[in-house]
């Protein structure tokens, strides 16, 4: 796979961040009920980006939890569950965003949703993403996107974080 584009830069995702940031706060006016849940793997380094975005606006550090749903993927043999560390965390009446890098079939948000019902009735679940690529199969849309990227089903969307890869950076390939 080529290179076709670099759709966000190290500049631009920290630009994001703040925004999708930002409006959290906004939407929910304040944080107070507020949790974030990032879902591995790149999910979880945007969860504390963004938790440490709303902590310097709002001087509150909020919870925020790391998710592993590969037990709730539906593409796995219910054989082949794997041992996992589970968070803790007990979501009722919480205001559950759940942040992942690329939302593209929507599968994989179905699994978190399944994850986290699994462990209380939330108040509200919304959705946060660094990027939007398109073709859902499910009907879910995030409610907070850092940058909408329409792309073919051929192209492939890389994000690639400083936590993990020693870069930030989010990409197109062919």
């Amino acid at each position: 796979m080529r290179t076709k584009a670099i759709i966000l830069d190290e500049k631009a995702i920290g630009r994001a961040l703040t925004r999708i940031s930002h409006e959290i706060i906004e939407k929910n006016k304040g944080v107070e009920e507020v949790v974030l849940i990032g879902i591995k793997t790149r999910g979880i380094p945007l969860a504390y980006r963004i938790q440490k975005n709303i902590e310097k606006i709002e001087g509150i550090t909020i919870p925020t939890y790391e998710l592993d749903i590969t037990n709730y993927r539906d593409d796995i043999n219910k054989e082949e569950k794997i041992d996992i560390k589970e968070f803790v965390l007990d979501v009722r009446n919480k205001i559950v965003i759940i942040v992942d890098d690329v939302l593209y079939t929507g599968r994989t948000v179905r699994a978190a949703l399944d994850a986290i019902v699994d462990r209380g009735r939330p108040k509200k679940v919304e959705l946060a993403v660094l990027v939007d690529r398109g073709h859902r199969e499910l009907p879910i849309r995030a409610d907070f996107v850092g940058k909408n990227v329409p792309t073919s089903k051929s192209e492939r969307v890389s994000v690639m974080l400083d936590e993990l890869d020693d870069m930030d950076m989010v990409i197109i390939r062919e």
